[in-house]
């Protein structure tokens, strides 16, 4: 047997003689969620785990984050992106985030921080903004002949109540509350992608989004591919890719999914989410 071919096969049967550049794949999937458990969801608690497994991969040379995400709650964003961050500062790792579906909203926090971004030309990214969104039922309320009882101590704990009138002052707060948030998402991204960015500040900012390659244009993305394509071309055709893969749901999840009704909010909630891309 040739020298080259005994020393491919001895690398495919002792791993640690595999010389090939190994990239380490985190698939972050889903919308972003402080709830945890039956349901699902992207969290700094779940995925933290995958993320310090990718970064202490033996022999990386790159670490891939493939998001698939129409967006969530703004803290588990920030915190997640920042988890990246520290890490990939820590171990000195480039972070090549490479979108399928979407990456928006609370997924494109994430995409920027990355050091760079791959997209699909068909792929949605951007819906730099926040939403709030609620009901009123203070009518159903009338309706059924029901008298609500609620007494609070302090003049602003019962704010924005669905079983009641919106008040004036209730809805200049939420929207001072957003604003706020919206500087923070505006900030980060103009950190990360500031130069980058091809339009002004008030086109880019107002929650719209684009496909993929209408995204590289804008400097929203940096080019078009994909995980395996890009990891080739960055390094060669006998790259290595590594998933990381994630904690296994509880046996009760994997036996019975479905039933019950946080997994029934929760599904509902992430279709709401990814109609708001029109997908």
């Amino acid at each position: 047997m040739p020298a080259p071919a005994r020393a491919s096969v001895a690398a495919m049967n002792l791993p640690f003689l595999d010389r090939r550049p190994r990239v380490a794949l985190v698939r972050l999937q889903g919308t972003i969620t402080p709830r945890p458990g039956i349901g699902g969801g992207l969290n700094l608690a779940s995925v933290a785990p995958q993320l310090d497994r990718a970064f202490g991969l033996k022999r990386a040379v790159a670490v891939f984050l493939v998001i698939n995400s129409p967006g969530g709650s703004p803290v588990q964003s920030s915190l997640i992106a920042g988890h990246i961050r520290r890490l990939a500062t820590e171990k000195k790792l480039p972070v090549i985030a490479c979108v399928e579906d979407a990456a928006a909203s609370g997924g494109y926090w994430i995409a920027c921080a990355a050091d760079e971004i791959v997209t699909d030309p068909a792929s949605i990214l951007g819906s730099i903004g926040v939403i709030a969104a609620g009901f009123g039922f203070q009518g159903a309320l009338e309706k059924l002949g029901v008298e609500r009882r609620l007494r609070t101590a302090g003049t602003e704990k019962s704010f924005w109540d669905p079983f009641r009138p919106e008040r004036p002052e209730d809805a200049a707060r939420l929207e001072g509350l957003l604003e706020e948030l919206h500087a923070e998402f505006r900030n980060w991204v103009t950190e990360r992608r500031g130069p980058k960015l091809k339009l002004p500040p008030g086109e880019a900012f107002t929650g719209r989004f684009w496909p993929g390659r209408r995204a590289v244009e804008l400097g929203l993305a940096d080019r078009l591919g994909d995980a395996a394509g890009e990891a080739r071309r960055r390094f060669g055709e006998k790259v290595r890719l590594v998933p990381i893969g994630g904690p296994r749901p509880p046996l009760l999840r994997r036996l019975l999914p479905g039933f019950s009704a946080e997994a029934v909010l929760a599904v509902a909630e992430e279709r709401a989410a990814w109609a708001r891309l029109g997908l």
